[in-house]
């Protein structure tokens, strides 16, 4: 490991080493042809002492004192001012080591006292000599660890020639690879498998915990064991591990049902049959796990991507939730987030959490929490044109790796989630200024395809200079057409049901539509189709629900009575309805 590499080359000319990073692993520890599996202080003690000539390896922990690692040695020091006054006294012998355990907790219990104690290790070490440990000078040591380089003063670091700053990097491919090989032969299964076999899953095992911990990668195998898996099913064990759940929805998902998709999706997203088949199609993707296999066949993507565009009210929404029906039985599943509220450059920390030491820090991000909960969920970021730039980096970590790293370094998984994005980029463009229609009911599909595609296209590519967002979206761009009339009386045919099915279920009242006031109805709602769907349904609220709310009371209605609406007029304000009850 490059860090125990520098603190011996370094401990000829420095005495004082901060370690920061990953110090609270694993390390493994070769000793007469075994590894031993060591925390950081019983790791550098056996490291000291065996391979560099040190005597007496010390940690000190706040609040609790000074304790041998490795031989008998106890002192309390819970002020700081003695822990300072220890640490001179065991640096008159030679070959001694005391590293400073949860230094980055030091300022927050110690507070003015920390201060004082940093300066007095800084002019001690400033004036330290080497002492001759084993057959050549070293200096005795100081080992601060700590989480992050600034938790501890920046002018401790700044031209102390005495001190070592080093990375303490998570295990890299090397390293997890000869994790893994040990971990592996745990498992019974895995020493009768031919060679060929256990090489696919120890590189399967490698790949799949890029960016773990060492304690991770042990833990995947524990968790494995207990639940009974084998080598061969390590992907179900890392899959578990990540998600923490152990039911996979994926895996229970109805054939036949998918199968159907487009059928069954076409009841709810009506003339769309074009974008319906793209997104089913991915799904069919998705519930093999082929998302991203052409890059990897260890790919850890999202289950599917889908980038919908077009005007408003056209079902984009409709589609997510259908979606998501489709796929989890429910549309409990369904997470949406409105991008336009988080348009302020720091609004990703809302996402992912603010950092450490910041407000918010300990509520966490909507989206980590709510991934956290329910790593089976279909997630949509409406109107993704409206958020802040900064705001699609985001976006980048989950596309590219599926993983997130929350405010407070929590990484949470994506890759049993559908990520579908919205977007009315291309329906308008700007013309000197002034924004425009791009697209109108006159062009065919093909043409408002083409015309929104190439808008997208320039927005993030020109306009915000991010075509890396556009590369990772792919093909995956699914262009809705305009509500168009036929489609549009369908559309009321299935709002006016709703209506009439919800009073019969709820109030036990019969409405009856006599057909010259239905026709009204119809015509009236889909006049204007500019607003799409939700156009019609809000037109068919204001010349129906409303007037017929006002019928229902003005008749007295109760609960089994039948009502017939033979009239429909409109005043200079307002429409209404003219009906009798019937007996």
């Amino acid at each position: 490991m490059k860090w125990i590499k520098e603190i011996s080359r370094y401990s000829k000319v420095k005495n004082t080493f901060v370690l920061y990073g990953n110090i609270y692993d694993i390390y493994g520890y070769e000793s007469e042809e075994k590894v031993l599996p060591l925390g950081m202080d019983k790791f550098l003690s056996r490291y000291l002492r065996e391979k560099e000539g040190y005597k007496k390896v010390i940690k000190y922990e706040p609040l609790f004192g000074f304790v041998g690692i490795d031989f008998d040695y106890d002192k309390r020091a819970i002020v700081l001012e003695d822990a300072y006054k220890t640490i001179t006294e065991l640096f008159n012998e030679d070959g001694v080591c005391v590293v400073l355990n949860f230094a980055s907790r030091l300022q927050d219990i110690a507070n003015n006292d920390f201060i004082s104690f940093m300066y007095k290790i800084f002019k001690y070490s400033l004036n330290a000599t080497p002492k001759m440990t084993g057959n050549e000078p070293k200096h005795n040591l100081l080992i601060f660890l700590i989480e992050k380089e600034n938790d501890l003063p920046s002018w401790f670091f700044m031209n102390n020639l005495s001190l070592k700053s080093i990375a303490v990097a998570k295990p890299n491919d090397i390293q997890r690879e000869q994790i893994a090989s040990h971990i592996l032969n745990i498992f019974t299964d895995y020493k009768t498998l031919d060679k060929s076999k256990q090489k696919e899953i120890l590189n399967f095992f490698v790949s799949q915990t890029a960016g773990m911990y060492a304690k991770e990668i042990i833990s995947i195998a524990t968790l494995g064991l207990r639940e009974k898996l084998k080598s061969s099913q390590i992907a179900e064990a890392i899959r578990r591990y990540k998600v923490g759940v152990l039911e996979n929805p994926w895996a229970n998902i109805n054939k036949e049902k998918i199968k159907k998709a487009n059928e069954i999706i076409q009841k709810r997203v009506i003339g769309q049959d074009e974008a319906v088949d793209k997104a089913v199609k991915i799904i069919k993707r998705a519930f093999f796990n082929l998302s991203g296999a052409q890059f990897s066949r260890y790919s850890n993507k999202p289950k599917g991507v889908l980038f919908l565009a077009g005007a408003t009210g056209v079902g984009k929404t409709e589609l997510a939730k259908s979606l998501t029906e489709l796929i989890f039985g429910s549309e409990s599943n369904y997470i949406r987030f409105d991008m336009s509220e988080f348009s302020k450059e720091h609004s990703d920390q809302r996402l992912i959490g603010a950092p450490p030491g910041y407000v918010g820090y300990d509520v966490g991000g909507e989206l980590v929490n709510k991934v956290k909960e329910n790593p089976f969920s279909v997630i949509l970021f409406d109107e993704i044109e409206k958020a802040h730039p900064k705001i699609l980096d985001i976006f980048l970590q989950i596309l590219d790796d599926g993983r997130l790293t929350s405010g407070s370094g929590e990484t949470i998984y994506f890759s049993e989630s559908v990520i579908i994005f919205t977007t009315n980029l291309g329906v308008y463009k700007e013309e000197d200024g002034q924004r425009v229609l791009n697209v109108s009911t006159n062009d065919n599909y093909e043409k408002i395809k083409e015309k929104i595609v190439n808008e997208i296209e320039r927005f993030f590519t020109l306009k915000i200079n991010r075509p890396e967002i556009l590369n990772r979206i792919g093909k995956n761009i699914v262009v809705f057409d305009f509500i168009r009339k036929g489609n549009a009386y369908k559309i009321f045919e299935k709002m006016l049901h709703n209506i009439l099915y919800k009073l019969e279920d709820e109030h036990k009242i019969e409405l009856i539509i006599e057909n010259d006031v239905k026709e009204k109805l119809k015509e009236e709602s889909t006049k204007d189709l500019t607003m799409g769907g939700r156009g019609i349904g809000n037109q068919l609220e204001d010349i129906f629900i409303n007037p017929l709310a006002e019928l229902l009371f003005e008749l007295d209605i109760k609960e089994k009575d039948k009502v017939v609406i033979n009239e429909i007029t409109k005043d200079e304000n307002s429409w209404k309805l003219n009906g009798y009850k019937l007996a």
